[in-house]
């Protein structure tokens, strides 16, 4: 068991500034998605910027739906803390509430661009996964999104007092459910750029994404120590989850055994 855990929230400043290390790793996050987009798109020859533009959108309507969702989960707080609203750089997502909104984005894009929604939700799709991934190390570092006691299990960690699961848990062993999702989040990009090029018909890599991720985040929410919001037995997050489980087994039976196939490079 690790009795305790460096914590870094606060990197270092610039000029007074202080960098907080979920802005970093956020950032990070998105730069891994923008790569794992570029290459995709070099693979398949699509034109220059497409990447780009696709990034640009999804993460920017992705960054606006997690906020608007936390903000809406903690109105409480921010009703009286207007200002506080937009500083993302201190944490403060919810991922689900991204995913939503960004997904409203994607069809919007794939309208512009004249392209099959289906087909496009698929290439976009594993670039989700690693930003997801690498955005759960910044919440480790920052202190957020912690687990609860874990007992003798032997991958509890202590949190500092300098974040706050350490004040609210003083010397106590935590799970660090941050660090779990994100091995898993990782893993399933893995499985997900392997499946890409060898989908069968456009929308199965997308639904495998919903039969991968949401299983995860269902068990996971079982773990977390801090404040969630309940439904009945459930948390949101976990009646979510079921939501996009059922989603993606009807997208693997009802979706029809179609390929779109880009033209090719004049």
């Amino acid at each position: 068991m690790l009795r305790s855990v460096p914590m870094h929230p606060i990197l270092f400043s610039v000029f007074g500034k202080e960098i907080h290390s979920y802005g970093v790793m956020a950032a990070l996050g998105f730069l891994a998605g923008i790569l794992t987009w570029v290459w995709l798109a070099r693979r398949e020859s699509r034109p220059a910027g497409f990447a780009s533009d696709l990034g640009f959108w999804l993460m920017t309507s992705g960054i606006v739906g997690s906020r608007l969702a936390y903000v809406f989960a903690n109105w409480s707080y921010y009703r009286a803390n207007l200002l506080e609203i937009v500083r993302i750089d201190q944490g403060g997502l919810i991922f689900y509430g991204g995913f939503l909104l960004a997904c409203v984005a994607l069809i919007l894009f794939a309208r512009q661009h004249r392209l099959p929604v289906w087909h496009l939700a698929d290439f976009a799709i594993p670039a989700l996964a690693i930003g997801h991934g690498l955005g759960r190390v910044g919440c480790f570092l920052n202190g957020c999104c912690y687990g609860r006691p874990a007992g003798d299990h032997a991958c509890g960690v202590v949190y500092p007092p300098i974040c706050e699961p350490g004040k609210l848990f003083a010397g106590i062993p935590l799970f660090p459910v941050q660090i779990i999702e994100s091995a898993a989040l990782i893993l399933i990009w893995a499985i997900l750029l392997f499946a890409y090029p060898r989908r069968k018909k456009d929308g199965a890599v997308f639904a495998l994404y919903l039969l991968l991720y949401p299983p995860v985040r269902f068990a996971l929410e079982y773990l977390r120590g801090d404040e969630r919001q309940s439904w009945y037995v459930l948390d949101v997050a976990q009646v979510t989850s079921i939501g996009l489980f059922l989603a993606g087994v009807l997208l693997f039976v009802f979706l029809p055994m179609k390929k779109f196939s880009l033209p090719p490079k004049s």
